[in-house]
């Protein structure tokens, strides 16, 4: 066992775990953070996307013990003071979500990409990087309208 200390969506933690615990595993069943899912564990589907030192990773493909130090943002972090962040109110607003099993790792992965494109985003480019998410329920059309709506929204 080995003590894994990283500040989990502002709140420092710290527990003692198996040094094969994925940080997914971690995440879920230590800190019991849910929204975070896994759907493949081969790192195929992007549901596990949280945010480790501000860059998405998929957390099936990481280990907790390679977390540790590092500041970790997963779905549950992205609200402030009760208020929706802006990529999550437009999910809620343009129906970018079916079953909402993918729903967390796609918007994980398009604050990143709005972080790193701003309202220069297009479809084009919206469907090219989110390529590592797969939603079961095929509901791109929205999930990129989804993402092209939040950027726009932030950029002004």
């Amino acid at each position: 066992m080995t003590k894994v200390s990283m500040t989990v969506n502002g709140r420092d933690v710290s527990r003692e775990v198996e040094d094969r615990t994925l940080l997914v595993e971690y995440i879920r069943e230590n800190l019991s953070l849910t929204g975070t899912h896994v759907g493949c564990d081969t790192s195929q589907c992007g549901a596990c996307v949280v945010h480790v030192d501000g860059k998405p990773i998929k957390s099936c493909t990481m280990l907790a013990v390679q977390a540790e130090g590092t500041s970790v943002t997963t779905i549950e972090g992205l609200a402030k003071d009760g208020e929706l962040h802006p990529v999550q109110a437009a999910f809620k607003e343009n129906h970018g979500l079916q079953c909402g099993f993918c729903t967390p790792g796609m918007i994980m992965t398009a604050t990143d990409m709005i972080k790193r494109h701003g309202a220069d985003l297009d479809e084009a480019t919206i469907r090219a990087e989110l390529e590592g998410n797969i939603c079961r329920c095929t509901g791109y059309h929205n999930i990129v309208k989804s993402i092209k709506a939040a950027s726009e929204q932030m950029a002004s």
